[in-house]
């Protein structure tokens, strides 16, 4: 509920801190905790998809926690334990540019399609290369839930030479975290991002 918002401290990454939108809410989630951090999982409207916030143990930052995250690690912090929590997390956005076609896409083998030997005779008449990938992504968290967007655009050029019941437990998103947005049958990321300020 929007009339819970409080402003509340956010502590940055560089130790330096900030007032913040704060949203609160007791209710009852998915959370457990591993070596690196505390995490909490958040379903949307019919449960098909869900947002596990991430919040480093003492000592640990959000670097800790992605290094520490595989597949694997993935699979086991899905089994998480229902609790009653006192959640207080800030409102928060993000967006980012990638551009897939410098380093992304050639380093997991997709480098033909940006030379100049690219055969794209399949789809054109005139000979075309890749000339650019850029993906594109949006999360903005409010009390009305979550938005998000990604689009990946790729440009072509035409070819004339070579050339991311008990006391309830108190989970308080003060600080840098790691959150991802997950669908729920699979268990595959979508989003994933760091927040080390709003």
């Amino acid at each position: 509920e929007k009339k819970n918002t409080r402003n509340m401290i956010f502590h940055r990454a560089d130790g330096s801190t900030q007032q913040v939108q704060m949203m609160n809410l007791k209710d009852t989630f998915r959370c457990a905790s591993s070596d690196v951090c505390d995490y909490l999982e958040m379903d949307y409207g019919n449960h098909a998809f869900s947002m596990v916030v991430m919040l480093p143990k003492d000592g640990k930052t959000t670097r800790d926690v992605l290094a520490s995250l595989s597949g694997e690690r993935w699979k086991q912090m899905r089994q998480m334990n229902n609790e009653e929590v006192q959640l207080y997390l800030p409102r928060f956005r993000t967006e980012c540019t990638y551009d897939l076609a410098k380093d992304v896409l050639p380093g997991m083998g997709m480098k033909a399609a940006f030379s100049p030997e690219a055969d794209f005779s399949g789809i054109a008449l005139k000979p075309l290369r890749v000339s650019g990938v850029v993906h594109k992504t949006f999360v903005e968290v409010t009390e009305s839930g979550t938005e998000a967007a990604a689009v990946t655009s790729v440009e072509m050029v035409l070819m004339s030479l070579p050339v991311d019941k008990k006391e309830p437990v108190l989970f308080r998103v003060d600080r840098p975290f790691v959150f991802a947005i997950c669908e729920q049958s699979t268990g595959a990321i979508l989003f994933i991002g760091e927040i080390g300020e709003i």
